[in-house]
């Protein structure tokens, strides 16, 4: 069982600059795959993380329910189909380990993928990526849970973390299949709507929630239920249409798309 690391001190700024971000040259690759190193106990809520992850020596299997070997305690808020993979840019957290003057090393961030030359935040919703042997489409930010307060060593720092916009991706897996640090990431698609990660993540405008929805109905691409509703909640407060087809919004929890998701 590990320990929460708590680099923020009780004298640390919370309020951070923005910060300053520049991704490695040569294209995207995966600087590390992460698994489990040990759980972590958040006595608050009862439960035993996986948020600790380490870098794997090896080829780790991206699996369509999550990464081969991975944890999650918080079963209502992590995992299942679209949240099957948890990618971070590794020169964003660098640059809040610079911020905070603390190192965070490779899946500090509780992250399977740690990206090089490649920012997830940009990453547009139902992008999809070919690293390895596995193939895996962009589906929702993260958004900081209390967990991930507790790792941090501050109750606090959920406010910090969204202020920066920087939430990374989550992924589900299409094609099941081996990725190791070193491979090349493919960027195999990137829908025409180009509503990112982040953007979702900030919120949305009426044009970008009605881009997004308009494109899922077109496409019959099943979008994530929390990233359905922010949107036509958004719409709903312009006065807009926001009806959306239920059988096209799940949170991928259940025996499989179109069975109950």
């Amino acid at each position: 069982m590990s320990l929460a690391p708590g680099p923020l001190s009780p004298g640390a700024s919370r309020s951070l600059d923005p910060l300053e971000v520049t991704l490695a040259p040569g294209g995207g690759r995966l600087g590390a795959v992460c698994t489990v190193g040990a759980l972590f106990e958040v006595r608050e809520r009862s439960l035993m993380s996986g948020i600790d992850k380490r870098p794997a020596d090896g080829p780790v299997t991206l699996l369509t329910h999550g990464v081969l070997g991975d944890v999650q305690g918080d079963r209502e808020h992590h995992g299942g189909i679209f949240k099957a993979v948890y990618a971070y840019s590794r020169e964003v957290r660098e640059a809040y380990a610079t911020a905070l003057g603390s190192a965070l090393p490779d899946g500090f961030f509780g992250e399977n993928l740690v990206t090089v030359g490649q920012d997830t935040d940009h990453a547009v919703i139902g992008e999809r990526w070919r690293i390895g042997g596995a193939e895996i489409e962009a589906t929702c930010p993260r958004n900081p849970c209390g967990t991930f307060a507790a790792w941090m060593g501050d109750r606090r720092w959920g406010r910090a973390f969204t202020a920066q916009g920087r939430a990374g991706a989550y992924f589900r897996v299409h094609v099941e299949g081996e990725v190791r640090a070193g491979d090349r990431i493919e960027v195999l698609t990137r829908p025409d709507h180009g509503v990112t990660v982040a953007e979702a993540f900030r919120g949305l405008d009426p044009h970008r929630a009605r881009s997004l929805l308009d494109w899922a109905e077109a496409s019959g691409t099943i979008l994530y239920d929390t990233l359905v509703g922010s949107a036509q909640t958004v719409l709903a407060r312009a006065g807009e249409r926001s009806d959306f087809p239920d059988r096209l919004r799940s949170t991928g929890r259940g025996l499989g798309l179109g069975l109950g998701l």
